[in-house]
């Protein structure tokens, strides 16, 4: 450390401020072409498909493995008083289901925590430690938990359980009964929070576009009755990532490693 401690030295607070960021962000760009098995947890059915459906097409074309972990039922998701919440969930399964067929997705799986209930817990965290540990992903991506204003506690539980799985997933004696189970420890090298106001990463989605639009279509019981107006925004919010990106059409993350998961303060500017 005495190198970066000397770069420190020889400059203004703001000139080091802005290298050390840069050479602690060195690598977040290549994380989606390293990686091999990725793990996506979501608080719902369609979350993914909506934030990341082209990164995640691409990653599937690429031969790489896609894992779905959604948190709750989705029994929620609805306007209508005439259906009942545990055919809505049923519904949304199976839209969630077909939309996975077509970005190229082959193994969800499915918590039923119930939907608009979800809260940081021992229980959550531990079940996605466990799943981390067994499927061994390089990257979990997810939601960001910190987004402002975000006032649904699914999604907000979402990304800081997942987090919070991410960092203890090495530690042995976090989730025990796995050390018993002979489950080992698992370190996850990225993650990615989708849904994001500091993205440091950008993936050309451009190639993917058809399908992302065809697996949200897909979820027809959130998006059918409003189909035009919602596809505008989604392309208008893809251009405008891709303009940041040099790109047609982007995604945007938040690409840390957990080392930037604890007490590090350069995390929200990397």
């Amino acid at each position: 450390m005495a190198s970066l401690e000397g770069l420190v030295e020889r400059m203004t607070a703001e000139e080091a401020w802005r290298s050390l960021l840069k050479f602690l962000s060195s690598g977040a760009e290549r994380a989606f072409e390293e990686v091999q098995r990725v793990m996506c947890i979501q608080p719902h059915a369609d979350d993914t498909d909506v934030a990341a459906g082209g990164t995640i097409a691409k990653l599937a074309r690429e031969g790489k493995e896609v894992i779905y972990v959604t948190m709750t039922d989705d029994r929620l998701g609805t306007s209508d008083p005439e259906m009942w919440p545990e055919k809505l969930a049923q519904i949304r399964m199976k839209e969630q289901e077909e939309a996975a067929r077509i970005l190229g997705v082959k193994k969800l799986i499915w918590l039923n925590y119930r939907d608009g209930e979800l809260y940081p817990s021992l229980k959550a965290r531990e079940e996605l430690i466990h799943l981390i540990r067994l499927y061994k992903p390089d990257m979990v991506i997810t939601v960001d938990p910190w987004l402002s204003y975000e006032a649904h506690p699914d999604h907000r539980a979402t990304g800081i359980l997942a987090a919070e799985a991410v960092m203890f997933s090495p530690l042995p004696h976090a989730a025990p009964g796995d050390l018993r189970e002979g489950v080992k420890p698992h370190q996850v090298r990225y993650i990615a929070f989708y849904w994001t106001r500091r993205p440091n990463v950008y993936v050309d989605v451009t190639d993917y576009l058809d399908l992302k639009l065809k697996a949200i279509r897909a979820h027809k019981s959130q998006f059918e009755a409003n189909w035009p107006q919602f596809e505008q925004l989604i392309r208008a919010y893809l251009r405008l990532m891709g303009k940041r990106a040099g790109v047609r059409y982007a995604e945007a993350f938040k690409v840390l490693t957990p080392q930037y998961l604890h007490c590090n303060i350069f995390a929200e500017d990397i």
